[in-house]
């Protein structure tokens, strides 16, 4: 009797297909990914029909020269377009499972399927750390190239930055850095120094911490490296600019009990159960910045005033960070291991992610240090 028997390729694109819609969205940063100049994620994907390890993201600053005015001559005044560049490099991330049928007879369970659901886990919590060690990574100033040009930045992990490293992105960062509620905290250029004024008393987050690291990033556009944070959104004819700032539990929690915060969600807000966060939980919304809560985000143990923990948040504009693909997530089986007897189901994609910066200088984010302290506490 013929019985039609399912392609398993068919069944592969299947999974193939729920498996990528799932896998951005449960990191958290899924509305904030996209492919244009305003995504706060910016997702490149030149990579995956050209050759290369690296994508290059060229920043051309704008013309800030006074020009020239009625009959004076142009010629020979022209000014100089500076521009810059930053990389992002790819790498290869595999992971998978072997399920031998010395084990699969035992039990009832399909337990490739469940290994299948297992590596999507997997390489979601594989993206998500990865944006996280990317924005909370300390940026090293390229060096400059035979002809004086400068060569991109890179990026290590905050954990292995060494002390110099850190005051070094701190000075290079010095007006899109907040610890605490004062920008004076800063004042020091040394990164340990500068934590160590947090502390549990007066720097927690509050409407008035992000009113003030708001104000850092729309007023980047007059330092000396003419840099401007773009915001998020913006509705120039309204004058509204919005910013998204990313914050751990702690951070989040302290935010949602400030008074303003709360009333605001309480007074201005629709007040029903099913749409109200006072109800409902999800993000807030103070003053232009929406607060999203990134429960992952590492807290930085001991370093503020007193032993104090302390919080890091970032506060972003568009272009904060950058996402490059050079294959997509593509499950792959291997049913022929050992003549068929143990048969096994992996992942592997080819990706690279770095906080976009310039000079040494972070391109579309302000960082944010505040005091980590529980409900209760």
């Amino acid at each position: 009797m013929a019985e039609v028997q399912l392609a398993s390729v068919s069944e592969k694109a299947v999974w193939v297909t729920n498996y990528l819609k799932s896998y951005t969205r449960a990191s958290g940063y899924a509305p904030y990914m996209g492919r244009s100049e305003s995504s706060i994620i910016r997702i490149r994907s030149e990579l995956r029909t050209d050759a290369g390890s690296t994508i290059n993201i060229p920043l051309i600053l704008e013309l800030r020269g006074r020009g020239v005015e009625g009959s004076e001559v142009l010629e020979g005044n022209e000014e100089e377009m500076e521009n810059y560049g930053d990389q992002v490099r790819i790498n290869w991330l595999r992971n998978g499972v072997v399920v031998p049928k010395s084990t699969s007879f035992r039990t009832e369970i399909d337990l490739l399927n469940a290994a299948r659901e297992r590596l999507v886990t997997w390489s979601k919590v594989k993206l998500r750390d990865s944006i996280i060690n990317a924005f909370q990574s300390v940026i090293i100033p390229g060096v400059t190239d035979a002809d004086g040009s400068p060569l991109a930045d890179t990026a290590v992990l905050y954990a292995n930055a060494t002390a110099a490293q850190r005051n070094t992105y701190l000075q290079n960062n010095a007006d899109r850095m907040l610890f605490g509620s004062d920008l004076a905290n800063s004042a020091s250029g040394n990164f340990a120094t500068a934590l160590g004024t947090v502390d549990t008393v007066n720097d927690q987050m509050s409407a008035r911490v992000i009113q003030i690291a708001k104000s850092l990033a729309k007023r980047t556009t007059n330092n000396s490296k003419g840099m401007a944070i773009n915001p998020y959104q913006s509705d120039a004819t309204a004058g509204r600019e919005w910013f998204v700032m990313f914050m751990d539990s702690f951070a989040f929690s302290q935010a949602s009990r400030d008074p303003l915060i709360a009333q605001a969600d309480r007074d201005a807000r629709e007040r029903g159960v099913d749409s109200n966060p006072i109800f409902q939980g999800g993000d807030r919304i103070y003053d232009g910045v929406i607060l999203r809560e990134i429960p992952e985000l590492n807290t930085l143990n001991g370093v503020g005033t007193s032993g104090a923990n302390v919080s890091r948040s970032f506060l972003c504009g568009a272009g904060a960070l950058a996402i490059a693909w050079g294959q997509d997530p593509t499950p792959k089986s291997d049913r022929d291991r050992d003549y068929g007897f143990r048969p096994g189901v992996a992942i592997e994609e080819l990706r690279g992610q770095k906080k976009t910066s310039f000079l040494g200088t972070n391109y579309g984010m302000v960082e944010v240090f505040t005091a980590s302290t529980p409900i209760g506490s």
